[in-house]
């Protein structure tokens, strides 16, 4: 793990799709006096596409992860979400061996639906633009 930045540990999601799509790691970090998760993902040899850049599905998918997880880590206990909608904004590409840190905020949250945005970045160039709605998937009372 020493090619990963200080800060980050690895996000050990449950198994299944976001590990073959990833490995995914993750940062707290402190900005403009809030706190958010910040999620990082080093280019491999898997996320290559035959231009020898990464695929635009695995930027969509780093921004789906980096966007949801906002919502999932906003209240204890967790929550389960599932995304409605995703647009993402490609600005450019990235390289084998690229380190990628992807930022999202919640921009609006309801009982039910969260509205959230945030972007790609490699270093201090912005790859990706992004925004989501997610479906919160609270348990439903008992009457």
């Amino acid at each position: 793990m020493s090619d990963i930045p200080d800060g980050y540990s690895p996000a050990n999601f449950a198994i299944g799709f976001l590990d073959v799509a990833g490995p995914y790691y993750l940062k707290e970090v402190e900005k403009d006096g809030h706190t958010f998760t910040r999620v990082g993902l080093r280019v491999g040899d898997s996320h290559i596409n035959y231009v020898k850049l990464a695929h635009g599905g695995v930027l969509t998918t780093l921004a789906d992860v980096a966007l949801s997880y906002q919502v999932h880590a906003s209240e204890m206990p967790r929550l389960n979400v599932v995304t409605n909608s995703l647009t993402t904004n490609f600005l450019s590409g990235a390289k084998l061996g690229d380190w990628l840190e992807a930022d999202a905020r919640i921009d609006r949250m309801g009982g039910r639906i969260a509205y959230t945005s945030g972007t790609i970045r490699c270093g201090e160039e912005v790859l990706m633009t992004m925004s989501g709605v997610f479906t919160i998937l609270r348990p439903k009372p008992a009457f």
